[in-house]
Formats: structure tokens, sequence, C-alpha cells
């Protein structure tokens, strides 16, 4: 189905539910605003295949938006609004987005991307009435609300960091036909997550992110209800889901641990009834940490495995997963291969790189090169983690190519902070890695050998710390900056990462050790 579908079968059944605000956007509400804004998206000239981007704190313009794209023949490209300038302009500029739609409060930042590459081409529109660029809420003000003449289907081009750290636009293929069609994602929430039209959905994450973004759309083509949080609070989680009678939601890791940790008056009294089905991915989960989940909430938690390229996708429910703990589950979109380092499949339990045959395919904008990578010589494709399968054929992940970090369900990539660090004038080398946390999953570390005149300090910490944070922002800003004098290094002069990071821990635990004596 469709929500346009829905506006005119059940025209005041609300599509969302802000939860700071308890606003309400219904079906009806939605679908005029969204033909709107396909109006207006005409009116600039925009055609099947063009690109339009938002910077877009959670907000009614992100449907707006979303399902104008969809009916308008566009790629959508969602972009966090925690993105520097310098990558915001990246993504503009490698996207060809024609269009940025962008929240008031990050009006300075639009600009200064579109300064720096000189994006000329780029319309700007923020939202709200005050605004120094041109309004989004007024421009839409003066579009019609009927369908637009020549409807196509949109999709999503969504950017996923590498692991140099310059972004990878994922453009699939448009979908052909009408409106109408039903989308992957729409079977696995029926088949595996009883979705439908009463689904009531908590939306925990920015919606600038790959999966709660595509949810929300999911529910809606359901012709559910969508309940929004600003930001993610372990209390509030709870009186939503109660408020609501919420029967699905969508979880990280992190978000588990932080319930977890609310007073134990709070978690028994708490009401689970209305729960159908709790969905996690994002980052792996500690077992323990899934294991009082399900204590808590009973068999309730599901699990998948994909990204944002959706090549593939695994999952599993909590009574598969108490049976193979610390799985992310079996292939329901494409089959798991192992592959060792020549690319040859390897048998039933060995390590190895994780692809999956008979998937979706998919391309990096204008990277053949990254696309290539991203495939064997069987044509398989890979989101470049390791792993291995069971005689069952349930996948387990052991670690993630490129040493990439996962910190509260957000990929970090070493390189880019290293890279950056390695511009600073005090720094001579640098390793950047991620240990684990109990709270976000990992943490970031920052090993840095300073140049010969330079002391290591707390005030020196400090220092590169404010660096990284101005530059960056403070997702990627390292936690924790230690100092050394010399790196392991291989006979290249190449740092041995992996020995850094071992040694690392065996520091810690030393030091734990020392202490609890």
């Amino acid at each position: 189905m469709h929500p346009m579908v829905h506006a005119q079968n059940t025209p005041d059944k609300a599509a969302c539910i802000f939860a700071s605000t308890q606003q309400v956007l219904s079906y009806a509400q939605m679908n005029a605003l969204a033909n709107r804004c396909a109006h207006l998206f005409r009116q600039h000239g925009l055609k099947r295949g063009d690109v339009v981007s938002i910077l877009l704190e959670n907000s009614i313009d992100i449907f707006t938006v979303a399902w104008a794209a969809q009916r308008s023949g566009l790629y959508l490209t969602a972009i966090s609004c925690k993105t520097s300038a310098k990558d915001l302009a990246y993504i503009l500029d490698n996207s060809e987005s024609k269009i940025l739609i962008v929240s008031e409060c990050l009006v300075d930042t639009a600009l200064e991307a579109l300064q720096l590459s000189q994006l000329d081409y780029v319309y700007l529109y923020a939202t709200g009435q005050k605004t120094s660029v041109a309004s989004f809420t007024q421009a839409l003000s003066q579009c019609r609300e009927d369908d637009i003449t020549d409807p196509s289907p949109g999709g999503d081009m969504l950017y996923s960091s590498g692991s140099t750290g310059r972004p990878k636009g994922v453009r699939p293929p448009l979908p052909e036909g009408d409106l109408m069609q039903p989308v992957p994602l729409m079977a696995m929430g029926r088949d595996l997550y009883q979705m439908n039209q009463d689904t009531l959905y908590l939306s925990t994450s920015p919606l600038y992110h790959a999966a709660p973004l595509r949810w929300a759309l999911a529910v809606h083509r359901f012709g559910g209800t969508v309940v929004i949080m600003d930001k993610y609070d372990a209390e509030q989680t709870l009186n939503l889901i109660e408020q609501y009678q919420i029967s699905h939601a969508t979880f990280v890791p992190t978000h588990f641990i932080r319930l977890l940790n609310l007073p134990e008056t709070r978690r028994q009294s708490f009401d689970s009834s209305s729960l159908k089905a709790v969905i996690h991915a994002a980052a792996p989960c500690p077992v323990p940490v899934k294991q009082a989940m399900i204590d808590w909430w009973g068999p309730l938690l599901h699990e998948y495995y994909s990204g944002t390229e959706q090549c593939g996708i695994t999952a599993l429910d909590s009574v598969q997963w108490l049976d193979k703990p610390g799985s992310v589950g079996k292939a329901v979109l494409g089959k798991i291969k192992v592959l060792d380092e020549q690319q040859n499949e390897l048998a039933v339990g060995q390590i190895g790189d994780i692809y999956f045959a008979d998937g979706p395919q998919f391309e990096y904008y204008k990277d053949p090169e990254k696309t290539k990578t991203a495939y064997s010589k069987q044509g398989w494709a890979t989101l470049g983690d390791i792993g291995w399968v069971d005689e069952d054929g349930y996948l387990y992940l052991t670690d993630r190519k490129n040493f990439m970090i996962i910190s509260g369900g957000v990929n970090i990539y070493p390189q880019e902070i290293e890279n950056l660090l390695m511009t600073h004038p005090d720094v001579n080398d640098t390793a950047v890695f991620g240990i684990p946390d109990d709270e976000m999953g990992e943490k970031v570390v920052a090993i840095v050998q300073l140049k010969a005149c330079i002391l290591s300090s707390a005030d020196e910490a400090q220092k590169l710390k404010q660096f990284v944070r101005q530059a960056l922002g403070g997702v990627k800003c390292p936690q924790v900056f230690e100092f050394c004098q010399n790196f392991p290094r291989e006979a290249t002069g190449k740092i041995l990462k992996r020995k850094l990071i071992e040694d690392y821990k065996a520091h810690l635990a030393s030091s734990t050790q020392a202490h609890s004596a």
C-alpha cells in the first residue's frame, strides 16, 4: 500500500505523533504536505533520478520531503545533523543534489558547505518562518495539494562513511512501475515482526540514519502510526511505550544498556504487555545485555544484521538466539558466503570475510573502485565484516574490517580522525581505535606520538581534543588521548595497530587489577 491510499481511507488516523510536543500529523495532512512538496520539486525542474537532500532534526518536514521524493521519482539523501560543513559539501557535490532543505538552526553549516565547494546550483531552503534563506514552510504554502501529473516511485541514496572517512553514496536502482508496489522491507516487517495497519511503532533514533528512516516509512505503507522521539531517553522510552501502547520499536544496544541502568523499582513497574516485537541492529549486542533484556521483557527481541547497502540481511528471534547466543541470525535476504583473503569459499566454522550472494546489487556513486572492492570475484557483495557460519547456517560476527568503531550505534572510522590529527603541528604520528565501553558499546581512543619538542600533558590532550571536536564534531572526537614515544611497527614502517590495541587493552587490564588489589 501507499500513504496516499491511507489518506483516502483513514484520513484522520495519526501517521506521526511527536513525543516532545504531542503534535499529531494525520495521513490526510501528511499526504497534502507531500503533494505540495512534490509540486515544489517540479517547479524547480527536478525530474526522475534527481536528488534532493535534507539536513533535518526529527520533524514533520522529514516525512513531507521523503514522501514527496518517493512519489516524484527522486532520490532522497538524508544527512546527519552532526556532519561537518566539509562532509556536507562533499555529499552535496558527490550526489549532485539539486535542493537542500535544512533545519533553521543548521543554516550556517549549510551556507558554509555551499561556499566551500561553490555549489551555486544547489537551492537552499530552511524550515520555519524566520530564516535568513528561503523558507521551506512558506514555499509549501504557495503550492497545490493535488497529485502531480507525472508520479513515479523514488528511493533513497544514503551515505555511509568509508574506511578512509570519505562518505560513500549508496545508490540502488530506482523502482520501476507504479507507486503502489510493496517495498522489500514490508515483507520483513510483515513476516518476521507481524507489522500491519494496527502497528504503533516507536522510533527511538535520529531519522537521518538509514534504518530508522526506512522503518518509519515502511510503517506508513502499512497504515500504522509512528511515535517519534526527539532524542533517546530511557525513562521516556518506558513512559511512551505505556502511554501509546506501543507494539513495535527499534533500538541499538546502547539503548538497552541505558534501560537496564534504570532504577529497579521503575523497571519492575514497567508494563510491556503491548509490545509484540522489539527490534535491534546497528551494532553487536553484548550477550549479557541481550540476555538481561529478554529476562526483563520476555522473548520479544528480534535482531537483524545488514547495512545501508542492503546487499543482504540476516535475522533471528529470541528463541533462536537463546539457542545460538551471540549469533546475528540466518540469511533472510541473499545467501551467506565466508571467503578467505584469496576469495575462496571457506568451510563451516572457519573465520573469514562475510559476503552475500544473490542479494540486491548496489553501487557507490561515482566511485567504481570502491564498488569493485565491495564485490568478490564471484560477484558476491560484502559489508566489510568478518565472521563465521555454524552448521545450521547461523552467522557470528567476530571483527570489522578497517577497525571501524561503533559507538552508540554510530559508525566511526579511525582513519578520518588519524588524518586530521596528522595535520596538527604538535603531532608526529597517531593511531585511533575503539575499546569496549559499557554504555556506548565502544569508545574512541587516540594514541599520539608528539613531536620531540612537545611535552605530553593533560593540557596537550585537551588541546588535541578541542582540535578534533571543532573539525569533526563531538561524535567522532576521541574520549581518551594517550601519548607514547614509539609505536610497534612492521618492517615497512606501518603501525601494527592490532598489536597496539592488544597492548593497550593489556595495560588497562593490569591497571584495573592493580587498583583493585
